[in-house]
């Protein structure tokens, strides 16, 4: 029974994990007044009959902390990933001049800044409640195996590190928050 106690409690932890990872990533996207590759992270465009994120088919640098530049791998692609930047509806304006496309990022408003803390923070309670889901499974699945016959106290002991567990995975979200929003805020 340890063996099925410390693999549920493994499980939760890496569900947490998924759930920060995955927290990151989203905050990543989320625009902070400086140029970010991962801003484009979510456009795609056609390519040789399949949808391509646009990552795949290019080469996105920032040459300077206002300014994106793409860099096609085939020139043939400029107008495709103009559009698709337009049809992303990020609020950039592309500018192609027939080798790369740039991207100037305009300075964010006061109220575009809120805007952004709230989408920041939306995207930490889902990552918040991935963490009590996990919570709740391992709780759910250690309750079943005291009803099976396992101790009591070992399975109080277990539903205690899944706490501790929790306490630390919603911790490191509220730090990600912090960071962020300050990142967002900072003009």
């Amino acid at each position: 029974m340890d063996e099925e106690l410390e693999l549920a409690i493994a499980t939760a932890e890496e569900e947490m994990q998924k759930a920060i990872t995955h927290f990151e990533s989203e905050l990543t996207k989320i625009r902070a007044g400086k140029a970010n590759p991962f801003m484009l992270d979510g456009i795609q465009l056609p390519y040789y009959g399949t949808m391509s994120p646009l990552k795949n088919v290019s080469g996105i640098n920032t040459p300077d902390p206002k300014t994106l530049v793409i860099q096609p791998f085939e020139k043939s692609l400029l107008k495709d990933i103009e559009k698709a930047i337009l049809d992303a509806n990020l609020g950039f304006t592309p500018s192609n001049d027939g080798a790369v496309i740039r991207i100037n990022i305009p300075p964010l408003t006061e109220e575009r800044r809120k805007g952004l803390v709230k989408q920041a923070r939306t995207e930490m309670e889902h990552c918040k409640v991935s963490i009590r889901s996990a919570r709740k499974d391992a709780n759910e699945y250690i309750k079943g195996l005291v009803k099976q016959g396992m101790p009591e106290d070992m399975g109080k002991g277990a539903e205690e590190k899944v706490q501790n567990l929790t306490n630390a995975y919603t911790a490191k979200t509220d730090a990600h928050l912090e960071s962020k929003e300050k990142e967002i805020m900072t003009v």
